[in-house]
């Protein structure tokens, strides 16, 4: 674009420039961490030992595991097209769910750091055909980058937080700049088509949100029947994605419920498993007993809280237990997604805090499918209803099936708006194999 670039983009191009001689120093300490994986810190700086496939090939971009499963459904349309995928991420657990979830023949890289020479490298090896951004990770490099290639750009399923918001509006022609490279902006909802229109989006259309559509996860039939039989004729109440500040509620209220229900299991699923030890700490503070599922432990007769730390396997534990708690509500983190639970017939609690997922959790709250409990006595309180009542349990599961199917539709909504650009791939996919 001949648009002139504003100073804050500018200024972040050339301090992301002189960054890159620290970024043998930043991978070494991500490593450490444990967040990158040592074997592929070469795609963090654009290079790659993947060969480019013939023919158009489509990049999906999404930050981590949620924006990769949310492009779950879309990939498999776009693999019916007999279109290459190429999906990126930034984080070794979305690398592992890729691993684990998607079909051998979709591509996976990290997304290189945002510095024009990483980005630059990136691109020219791997020369998409088309770029779809799931959600809102927007590197401004990548972006820039793209569009002076004229690679045609789409964001998809789009959300623009409640947080996000205002702090973009502030530095308006920052984000305009960046928005307006995008050919297309397809929105989750009404609300956030409005703030990217606000904010510069160029052609602003609701297709509502993908992670509706996502297939209910899979889990391994021997797993999940051992699973049952180490817990048969046990009441079971699954807290899933939990985040730090969490775990002290839910064990608090499993053993205020322990007194109603003797034999009553707790299953924690952490957002991030590296957290198990401390969570077991926890457990083991309160005077109950943990066990750890890295550990290859299974749940006896004698476990309290089951410790699920392992990646991919929410779909196992979702199958378990009809009464789901849904985490990163209880503090200041947004909610994580309901859907995948409803879709396999769980009853759902949550907390106040569910801003990521506005739309669903009004609709599944006002329509019966799932409950909010603002304190720990409320969180104690729901639970303990859906505990005792099953009545109440499949009424509750009825209802949130019942939203979940009113508000889908976004693949369809999607792969229409996306219908020109796939008709051109499709148009150059015949004449390369003429």
């Amino acid at each position: 674009m001949s648009d002139p670039l504003p100073m804050t983009l500018r200024m972040y191009r050339r301090l992301a420039s002189g960054l890159v001689p620290l970024a043998p120093a930043l991978i070494k300490r991500r490593l450490k961490q444990g967040k990158e994986d040592p074997a592929r810190v070469g795609e963090r700086r654009g290079l790659s030992r993947d060969v480019r496939p013939h023919g158009p090939l489509v990049w999906i971009h999404g930050a981590s595991v949620g924006e990769v499963l949310a492009a779950a459904a879309l990939v498999e349309r776009l693999r019916d097209l007999n279109l290459r995928i190429l999906l990126t991420s930034g984080t070794v657990t979305s690398a592992a769910v890729v691993a684990k979830r998607f079909p051998p023949d979709v591509i996976h890289q990290y997304v290189p750091y945002d510095s024009p020479r990483y980005v630059a490298r990136f691109l020219d090896h791997w020369k998409p055909s088309l770029a779809l951004f799931i959600e809102s990770d927007l590197w401004p490099n990548l972006i820039l980058a793209g569009a002076a290639r004229r690679v045609p750009m789409v964001l998809v399923n789009g959300r623009m937080s409640p947080r996000s918001f205002p702090r973009w509006r502030r530095m308006h022609g920052t984000i305009s700049a960046l928005l307006s490279r995008f050919d297309i902006c397809l929105a989750q909802s009404q609300t956030d088509a409005e703030r990217f229109a606000t904010l510069g989006g160029r052609d602003v259309l609701t297709t509502g949100n993908l992670k509706l559509d996502v297939p209910a996860p899979p889990a391994d039939p021997a797993r999940l029947e051992r699973l049952m039989a180490m817990t048969r004729g046990r009441p079971i109440i699954v807290a899933a994605s939990t985040h730090p500040g969490e775990d002290e509620m839910l064990i608090a209220a499993h053993r205020s419920l322990a007194g109603f229900f003797p034999q009553l299991l707790t299953v924690i699923v952490p957002r991030h498993p590296d957290r198990a030890p401390s969570i077991a700490g926890l457990i083991t503070a309160s005077g109950l007993k943990p066990a750890l599922r890295s550990r290859e432990e299974l749940p006896t007769a004698t476990t309290d809280v089951y410790v699920a730390d392992t990646m991919g396997e929410l779909g196992l534990f979702y199958r378990l237990s009809p009464i789901v708690f849904m985490g990163g509500s209880l503090i200041h983190h947004g909610g994580q997604n309901p859907i995948e639970a409803i879709k396999l017939g769980a009853a759902i609690v949550h907390g106040p805090h569910v801003f990521n997922f506005t739309d669903v959790y009004e609709a599944l709250d006002k329509s019966g499918g799932a409950r909010q409990a603002d304190t720990q006595e409320a969180l104690v309180k729901q639970l303990g209803q859906l505990l005792a009542d099953p009545t109440m349990r499949d009424k509750m599961q009825r209802a949130g099936s019942g939203v979940v199917e009113q508000l889908g539709g976004a693949l369809d909504r999607t792969m229409t708006a996306l219908e020109p650009y796939l008709l051109q791939l499709r148009i150059e996919m015949g004449a390369a194999n003429a």
